[in-house]
């Protein structure tokens, strides 16, 4: 299903995709009906400044959003999309898949296009931020890749991995107890926070000016992420992936350690202990037959590559789950 929907000023598309699915508006809460499957959206906007979306739901068909943006002059608004940040309300189901754990920052701009797979589990906090306000909250800040973040005109993005304090605070979020009249405040606040804990982690990135990228340069380097994720069984071979990238080895190895903290073999070798451990842990399968089915040919190498990553030897955390 595909919805084309316009963002004025930055208002956001929740209302929009509501109507193009028939959901059921309650409050602040859209809930998705029952034909297009379950859960719901809600979120706060504070005028220009600043508005928070939380999706926790499921879809049985695929949908994808184009969003044309029209904005006032001179507005510019950066996106924080965290995403698997929560379990989901939704009951299990094994045929229900969930959505990759990162945090995604981009210019509004960038992000004009959403897809949301079917039978897929959404628990995320979208945070859209003006430009100028978040320079009041961060400018006192010294590190050039939240410069980038704070004073870029041109397109950028940014991907990390979650801490464990924004997933507390966003577990907060979803559990928060207070009244109603000081939900808002509540809300705003907790946003806040979590953008404390995002520029924490990209002022740990190593301090060196960023490239400009554009949408192509984007296109492309995700989707060497997306064959990366999709060949764990295969070390990455840079020259094959800069040729079908379009562009040289030296600017796929910047452009991509730029967007993800990582160089390609270690983001690679990341991923692929991550697929390990959830071998391990969902599908119970055992050390050697995990080892070989992402490619080790010596165990041993892979209980070090292993812990390494994860911080404990495979056998060991199998017996832990």
């Amino acid at each position: 299903m595909k919805i084309s929907v316009i963002d004025k000023q930055g208002s956001g598309i929740a209302l929009q995709f509501a109507k193009a699915i028939g959901a059921t508006i309650s409050g602040r809460f859209i809930y998705i009906p029952e034909s297009k499957g379950s859960g719901y959206i809600t979120g706060f906007s504070w005028g220009n400044d600043m508005s928070v979306m939380i999706r926790n739901y499921h879809l049985k068909e695929d949908i994808l959003i184009e969003r044309t943006n029209e904005f006032a002059e001179g507005q510019e608004n950066v996106v924080f999309l965290l995403s698997g940040v929560f379990p989901s309300l939704i009951q299990s189901d094994e045929h229900l898949s969930t959505e990759q754990a990162n945090i995604l920052i981009c210019r509004q701009g960038v992000a004009a296009v959403m897809t949301m797979p079917s039978n897929t589990l959404f628990g995320s906090v979208t945070i859209r931020v003006s430009r100028q306000y978040l320079n009041q909250l961060f400018e006192q800040l010294d590190h050039p890749v939240v410069a980038s973040v704070l004073e870029a005109k041109d397109n950028f993005v940014y991907e990390t991995s979650l801490s464990s304090q924004i997933i507390h605070t966003t577990s907060d979020m979803l559990h928060q107890s207070v009244p109603e009249a000081l939900e808002s405040c509540y809300y705003k606040l907790k946003c806040e926070e979590l953008l404390c804990y995002i520029f924490a982690i990209l002022m740990q990135r190593e301090a060196v000016s960023t490239s400009v990228m554009h949408i192509e340069d984007i296109k492309a380097i995700y989707a060497v992420k997306t064959h990366l994720q999709s060949h764990l069984n295969e070390p990455p071979h840079i020259a094959t992936l800069a040729r079908e990238a379009g562009m040289s080895q030296p600017k796929l190895r910047k452009l991509f350690k730029q967007t993800f903290g990582k160089g390609v073999f270690d983001y690679y070798q990341s991923v692929r202990m991550q697929e390990a451990a959830r071998l391990l842990k969902e599908k119970r399968l055992s050390v050697s037959e995990v080892g070989y089915l992402l490619g080790f040919t010596n165990l041993s190498h892979f209980s070090r590559v292993f812990e390494e990553y994860i911080g404990i030897k495979p056998k060991r955390y199998s017996s832990e789950q």
